[in-house]
């Protein structure tokens, strides 16, 4: 069973997310904003983090640059879905780390399931 943190704020999609996810068989943990995102990750050790970027308490590039420079975590995969859908915002995540970059209005939460268990099975596409 693969194990995945979500941090996102938007509840409601919080919660489809994790119903989705948890359908297909994950362990899914929330984080609902930027401050307690790097504690639940640093607890469960997921597969895979799918992290929204614009979060109260601590935006998710912030959260994103504390997974790479954790020891621990850097080599963790992070999927970034988010709202914000600038070049400039979708460069800054991937030259931090992040092994790709959805569009939350660009791409059904099914596409994003799928997506995530294609990057689990097949993790050397994306390298």
């Amino acid at each position: 069973m693969h194990k995945i943190v979500i941090v996102e704020d938007e509840e409601a999609l919080a919660r489809v997310l994790k119903e989705k996810f948890e359908t297909e068989e994950f362990q899914v943990e929330l984080a609902m904003d930027g401050k307690v995102a790097l504690p639940i990750i640093q607890k469960m050790k997921p597969d895979l983090v799918l992290l929204d970027l614009m979060l109260p308490k601590r935006d998710g590039i912030d959260v994103l640059r504390d997974i790479k420079a954790d020891h621990d975590l850097e080599n963790l995969p992070v999927i970034v879905l988010s709202n914000l859908d600038g070049d400039e915002d979708i460069k800054q995540a991937i030259a931090l780390g992040a092994k790709d970059y959805f569009v939350k209005s660009q791409h059904p939460i099914k596409e994003v399931v799928e997506k995530v268990k294609d990057f689990l099975i097949n993790p050397q596409q994306y390298k």
